[in-house]
């Protein structure tokens, strides 16, 4: 994994120049029916795929397009909804192997003598790892620490954040599943909810459970914390 970002965050690395071809159109899955989900595909070449929805009366969007962070290698999977929620908290979810590679990069930067000014295309993320403290439970399986991390101001938002549903469908991808080395986050800052990752492998199933995980995280901060 460390290989990997150390690609991603050279100057060097390619990104390709426009939305994968293996994305197909097809009939609207049960979930998205039921979920008011509306979903849209383009030609090769054109704009990716997106998706839209409500969640709790609030407007919430992911498209597939490219990449806004260097360590995503390929296609990017995001999304984002305005909760309205408080913005004096914030809670992210985000792989392990990335955490463990951003902090090794902000590392090496700290101990490079050599470098003497901040980088202008380093991603938020790492700031977000430097401000806020990792914390866990153990209601959670040792299998979801090991792929995923968990930060946030307070241990208490966090808890209050990550309900039932949401946890296991942090472990539950669907087949072809995307494995824990793919870049991913999920995020709550500022009264807003943010889900980025590699879309990888880059299938419709992908593409909807994901919208599953951020609909489930946009419900868990609407239920866990007051209007803003």
């Amino acid at each position: 994994m460390f290989d990997r970002l150390k690609k991603a965050f050279s100057k060097e690395a390619k990104q390709p120049e426009g939305p994968s071809s293996q994305l197909t159109a097809g009939p609207a899955s049960e979930w998205a029916t039921q979920n008011g989900v509306t979903m849209s595909f383009t030609a090769p070449g054109g704009k990716g795929p997106t998706m839209q929805g409500k969640v709790g009366g609030k407007a919430w969007r992911m498209e597939v397009g490219r990449p806004s962070r260097n360590y995503i290698m390929g296609e990017e999977l995001r999304a984002r909804a305005e909760l309205g929620i408080t913005e004096d908290m914030a809670a992210m979810v985000i792989s392990r192997p990335l955490k463990d590679a951003l902090e090794k990069k902000a590392y090496s930067m700290i101990t490079d003598t050599l470098q003497t000014t901040a980088d202008p295309n380093l991603p938020e993320e790492m700031r977000w790892l430097a401000m806020y403290d990792e914390v866990g439970w153990d209601s959670l399986p040792p299998e979801f620490w090991k792929r995923y991390a968990i930060l946030s101001d307070k241990r208490e938002h966090a808890l209050a954040w990550m309900d039932g549903n949401f946890a296991e469908l942090l472990m539950a991808w669907p087949d072809p599943a995307p494995t824990a080395e793919v870049p991913f986050i999920v995020a709550l800052m500022r009264g807003k909810c943010y889900l980025r990752m590699e879309y990888l492998p880059p299938e419709n199933s992908t593409m909807e459970h994901a919208a599953k995980i951020f609909t489930a995280a946009c419900e868990g901060a609407l239920n866990g914390f007051p209007p803003g």
